[in-house]
């Protein structure tokens, strides 16, 4: 999962980043508003969730949420505001934001209501997901197969939940990068490669046909 980061407040987008890395999200930060709708407009796509300050320099976040609603986009908004009173609370859900949070919070409060926000609708994104002998509890951040533990790093426990949210599909390398590494991340790097063997042999995957298919030249399937 890759989250975009908005706050002008250089130490706690910082803190946000490393806090929200530690437990496996990639993250991307920008520190105006004018930028935050640049990115938001172009690679929308690529973001499952932006955390936006309200007070920001250039343009506000009740602008920044207003005018990417009007261009169409979806992805889920978390508003960091210093503003408690009901009638702000109120114009930043109508100007399109999914969630807020009053500062000053805690991070793990703020990681609760990423992850709440990452699995909505619930009907759609379960937080157990499964194909086949795999399960993967979203919540407990716990993964098995054939009932047994797996001991997954975060890049494997992100790259196992994408493909158990897609089943079936081909998903390529710029779909994996795009979602798990960041926005500066080298594309050329054969670290998806790398990632996706040390997942297969986690996964038990002998020499014959693993769960996870290569698809020659276009990227990868999990067979379901």
């Amino acid at each position: 999962m890759r989250i975009l980061i908005v706050e002008d407040e250089v130490k706690l987008a910082d803190a946000i980043s490393r806090g929200l890395a530690a437990k496996g999200y990639a993250t991307d930060v920008v520190y105006d508003g004018e930028k935050a709708l640049t990115r938001i407009s172009l690679h929308h796509e690529d973001y499952d969730l932006v955390v936006l300050d309200l007070m920001l320099p250039s343009l506000d976040g009740y602008a920044v949420c207003r005018q990417v609603r009007e261009r169409g986009v979806v992805t889920p908004i978390l508003v960091l505001t210093a503003r408690a009173e009901t009638d702000v609370k109120v114009e930043l859900l109508l100007a399109g934001a999914d969630d807020y949070l009053v500062k000053p919070f805690s991070f793990d409060e703020l990681a609760a209501r990423v992850h709440a926000l990452l699995r909505r609708p619930s009907g759609v994104v379960p937080e157990i997901l499964r194909a086949d002998d795999i399960e993967l509890n979203t919540v407990e951040h716990r993964a098995l197969r054939g009932g047994k533990p797996l001991s997954l790093t975060l890049k494997e426990f992100g790259l196992l939940e994408y493909f158990l949210r897609h089943p079936g599909e081909i998903v390529n390398r710029e779909d994996l990068l795009a979602h798990l590494w960041d926005f500066n991340y080298e594309s050329f790097s054969n670290v998806i490669d790398v990632h996706i063997k040390n997942l297969r042999r986690k996964l038990g995957d002998g020499d014959g046909q693993s769960v996870l298919e290569t698809v020659r030249g276009i990227g990868y399937r999990l067979r379901a």
